[in-house]
């Protein structure tokens, strides 16, 4: 009997050392989760935001087990990318993100900010992703409408009339429209995921203040090629990815000379590129 005894009594000892680790472990209603990177060269929609030379981004993202969760990103810019501002941009996120069966539905809006720019050239899109898994392959697909604003408006025509400083049309408002696709898969103990996108563009045909555009022809495709390397006991990852778009010179001749590298008329960025990046996560 006392055997009987002190083993239940072993048990119960062990039992509750086990639930209050388990407890201390648990996750909080809120989670706090973020990263920095490297990168060789910032493309957004695969047009270059850093006129082709190298970006240090980062971003933090603070969730709460409801689906809320609000976030900020930011990079340096240059070039095209600056959007007359400090050259950097500052992105503010919100949003809600659930799981239904087997896909989880995310919806939230970007504000796309250009410190000490002009109010004018920031603006909002909201956005809504499905993404789900089958088997290794994560697939993500989305949607982001952006509604007229002046920042997405034709305020010169073509690039010779933003060279002379003169708006062909200011206080111009224009929407904007991105559908994208996504696809990811991890290859069994290499530590290695291989990542693919695509994703269309349809908005202004001209250019809006300062020279800048989000669909720069008004239409087009961008496309990705990659793979991720999880470096083993470290929070690292390092990237290389083939980036390109159909924008074609004879397509981005009348945005010149703002398109191009230096802005002077020279080298598009809208071309293939080799991107690596280094990312540490947290």
């Amino acid at each position: 009997m006392k055997k009987i005894m002190a083993a239940a009594a072993l048990a119960s000892a062990v039992l509750a050392s086990t639930q209050a680790h388990a407890q201390e472990e648990a996750p909080g209603p809120v989670t706090v989760s973020g990263s920095v990177a490297l990168v060789s060269e910032y493309r957004f929609r695969g047009v270059s935001q850093s006129d082709r030379a190298m970006a240090v981004q980062g971003g933090i993202t603070i969730a709460h087990e409801s689906g809320l969760y609000v976030g900020t990103w930011g990079s340096n810019l240059a070039g095209w990318g600056t959007f007359g501002g400090a050259n950097m941009e500052l992105d503010l996120i919100a949003g809600f993100k659930k799981t239904f069966g087997s896909a989880t539905v995310d919806v939230g809006a970007t504000w796309y900010m250009y410190p000490n720019g002009f109010d004018n050239t920031d603006f909002v899109e909201p956005y809504v992703k499905v993404s789900g898994t089958t088997g290794p392959l994560s697939l993500t697909a989305g949607v982001a409408y952006a509604p007229k604003q002046e920042a997405l408006g034709a305020w010169y025509a073509d690039g010779a009339a933003a060279a002379s400083g003169v708006y062909t049309n200011p206080g111009d408002k224009n929407d904007n429209l991105y559908l994208w696709g996504d696809a990811a898969a991890g290859i069994p103990n290499t530590g290695l995921t291989v990542k693919a996108h695509i994703g269309y563009s349809k908005g202004n045909d001209g250019l809006g203040p300062f020279a800048t555009s989000v669909a720069p022809t008004g239409e087009y495709w961008d496309w990705m090629l990659g793979a991720d390397y999880a470096i083993p006991t470290t929070p690292l990852t390092l990237g290389v990815a083939y980036v390109d778009t159909d924008i074609t010179t004879a397509k981005a001749a009348y945005l010149q000379p703002s398109f191009s590298r230096g802005q002077d008329g020279v080298g598009s960025i809208a071309g293939s590129a080799v991107v690596v990046s280094l990312t540490a996560a947290f």
